[in-house]
């Protein structure tokens, strides 16, 4: 089972609780298959927005600004179900990079919504056929803002979301395909000569 640190071990200014945070950590690193690999959490409870992601893979590090784990009805106080799905996300991720098979993606910092878009889809649904939070419709919402409103952009949101031992090049491939379908934006007319700006 992963040796997981939760950075601060005792919150100030939230309602946190570090052991239970390493525990659904501990819990979805062994489903998900990082075996031993030590994994430190490290949550700023001083910013209540939602930013999270994958800081370092040696050793993995995880940084997550307190909203991400919030529970929505109940500000400053922790959500096991938002843990869970965040860190789902991140640690399939991470497994990925860490797979030589999976092939080489470029750095988080470099890759295009629509990529880290894609790539998430392919994240939650697995996290979610082991038993974790998905959010299907929200997840195909976010993916069609990205890759457009199109039946082609809806297939292969289901594929990526069922899909098993995707690489880095079929995942960059199906967002790719998904965007080509967008329809093009139409045309503005010019103002004629003394209307409009």
């Amino acid at each position: 089972m992963a040796e997981v640190t939760v950075v601060p071990e005792q919150f100030s200014l939230i309602q946190f609780d570090a052991g239970e945070i390493a525990a659904i950590v501990r819990r979805l690193a062994d489903e998900i298959g990082l075996d031993d690999r030590p994994i430190t959490v490290e949550v700023d409870e001083y910013s209540p927005l939602g930013y999270s992601h994958v800081s370092s893979l040696a050793p993995l590090t995880i940084k997550v600004e307190s909203g991400a784990f919030e529970d929505a009805k109940r500000p400053r106080y922790l959500s096991p179900t938002s843990v869970s799905g965040v860190i789902g996300r991140l640690l399939f991720r991470a497994r990925d990079r860490l797979d030589p098979a999976f092939g080489d993606p470029p750095p988080d910092e470099e890759l295009s919504l629509a990529q880290h878009v894609a790539w998430d889809v392919y994240a939650v649904g697995r996290a979610e056929r082991v038993g974790y939070p998905g959010q299907r419709e929200r997840r195909r919402y976010h993916f069609r803002i990205r890759h457009g409103f199109t039946d082609v952009a809806d297939r292969v949101f289901s594929r990526l979301w069922s899909g098993t031992d995707l690489t880095w090049a079929d995942i960059d491939a199906a967002s790719a395909e998904a965007a080509a379908a967008r329809p093009a934006a139409p045309k503005r007319e010019r103002a004629k000569a003394g209307r409009g700006r």
